[in-house]
């Protein structure tokens, strides 16, 4: 799994819509509390804060490593999410893949 680091973008694999905020949201790693936790700043195409919240690992996936100043492939993040699942839902995962694989 991709390590989260300052800066880096992230992408939110959960709803939060008390905030307004929703899967496939963006935001920018801001600070590192350690014990998984990140306080992850979401912006409008302005730049100006819409929320600014600590999350936990389980709740998003690196998408642009600030470090390296390039995306995330998609196999990468595919494989951060099938991670954070169950095992009986990585096999369905798995067993759906398996299908599209035959197309």
């Amino acid at each position: 799994m991709i390590k989260p680091e300052l800066f880096d973008v992230v992408e939110l694999i959960i709803d939060m819509p008390d905030k307004n905020i929703f899967i496939g949201s963006q935001g920018t790693i801001l600070e590192d509390y350690g014990d998984n936790a990140y306080e992850i700043e979401f912006a409008n195409e302005n730049g100006e804060t819409i929320y600014l919240s600590s999350f936990t690992r389980d709740q998003f996936i690196v998408i642009w490593k600030n470090s390296t100043k390039q995306w995330v492939s998609i196999s990468d993040k595919l494989m951060s999410i099938i991670n954070k699942l169950s095992e009986k839902n990585q096999e369905e995962v798995f067993n759906f893949a398996r299908s599209l694989n035959q197309n």
